[in-house]
C-alpha cells in the first residue's frame, strides 16, 4: 500500500492508496501548530490500526508540502516509524508537465499534483483545477498538458480569520452556503458576504482565465479541496474531485519510481 500525505497551512490530508491506485482510506489533521516527528508518527500508526491497516504494509510514501517547516518532522516520521524514504514532489521531480511559469520552482507543489492528476485522468484536454482550501487557487492546464499558469486569493477561512481579527465587533461565523444575499443579522450578513463574495470572485476568475487562456477552445473545469461541496447547484465546476491533489501524489510517485 502507498501512504500519501498532502501538508497544507491548516491541514495535513493523507491517503491511503491500493499499488493499482484505488483510495482505501482518507483521513485529516489540523496543522495549525508545529508538529514533532513522534507525534505524526504515532498519529499516522494509530489512523492505520484505527481502521484496521497494518502499518508493514506500507510500502511507499508519497509528499507535498507548502510548509515546509513541517516537512522536515514527517520525513523523519516516516524514516522513524515507517522505514521507509519518502518521495516527495519539488522541482526537479518528473510531472509529465512543461511549466510555464518565469519560475517554475515558484509553482507549490499542492498545485503540481492537481496538475499531474488531471493530466492522466482527462488527457488531451484543456483543463481549470479550482482548489477550494486555505487559499483558493485557480491552475490553467492546456491539452498539451502544459501548466500555463494560475490565480491565488485568500480563501473563505482567511477571510473570515481577517474580518474577526481586524473589527472590533465582527465575530466568527460559520462557514455555509447562503440561500439569500441580503443579510438581517451580522452573523448572516457575514456568511452572506464570504459566500457570495466568494462565488463571484470564483466566476470572474474563471471566466476571464477562460478568455486569456483558451479562447474559443473547450475546457473542463475541476472543483477540488475541502470547500467544494458548498458550490454545489450553482454550475461552477464540471465535475468536484475532492482528492485530487492526493491522486496526483500517487501518481508522481510512479512516475518517479
Amino acid at each position: 500500500m502507498i501512504l500519501c500525505l498532502d501538508i497544507g497551512n491548516s491541514q495535513i490530508h493523507g491517503g491511503i492508496f491500493s499499488s493499482h491506485g484505488d483510495l482505501k482510506l482518507q483521513f485529516r489533521k489540523n496543522t495549525k501548530n508545529v508538529i514533532s516527528s513522534d507525534e505524526m508518527g504515532v498519529f499516522l500508526r494509530s489512523v492505520l490500526k484505527e481502521n484496521e491497516i497494518d502499518y508493514l504494509k506500507i510500502h511507499q510514501i508519497s509528499i507535498c508540502s507548502v510548509v515546509p517547516e513541517a516537512l522536515h518532522s514527517i520525513q523523519n516520521a516516516c524514516l522513524k516509524y515507517f522505514s521507509k524514504k519518502p518521495f516527495i514532489l519539488k522541482a526537479g521531480t518528473k510531472t509529465g508537465l512543461k511549466i510555464k511559469y518565469h519560475n517554475p520552482l515558484e509553482v507549490g507543489a499542492d498545485r503540481i499534483a492537481n496538475a499531474i492528476a488531471s493530466t492522466h485522468m482527462f488527457p488531451e484536454t484543456n483543463s481549470l483545477i479550482i482548489d477550494l482550501g486555505t487559499a483558493t487557487t485557480f491552475c490553467a492546464i492546456n491539452q498539451k498538458n502544459e501548466y500555463l499558469g494560475g490565480v491565488i486569493i485568500p480563501g473563505l477561512q482567511i477571510s473570515m480569520r481577517s474580518l474577526e481579527s481586524n473589527t472590533a465587533k465582527l465575530p466568527s461565523v460559520e462557514i455555509s452556503q447562503t440561500d439569500f444575499t441580503l443579510g438581517k443579522t451580522t452573523v448572516s450578513s457575514i456568511q452572506s458576504g464570504l459566500f457570495w463574495g466568494h462565488v463571484g470572485a470564483i466566476k470572474q476568475i474563471a471566466e476571464n482565465l477562460k478568455q486569456e487562456a483558451f479562447p474559443q477552445q473547450e475546457i473542463k473545469v475541476i472543483g477540488t479541496g475541502g470547500f467544494t461541496k458548498l458550490f454545489r447547484g450553482l454550475n461552477i465546476f464540471d465535475l468536484e474531485e475532492p482528492n485530487l491533489v492526493l491522486k496526483g501524489l500517487f501518481l508522481a510517485l510512479k512516475l518517479n519510481s
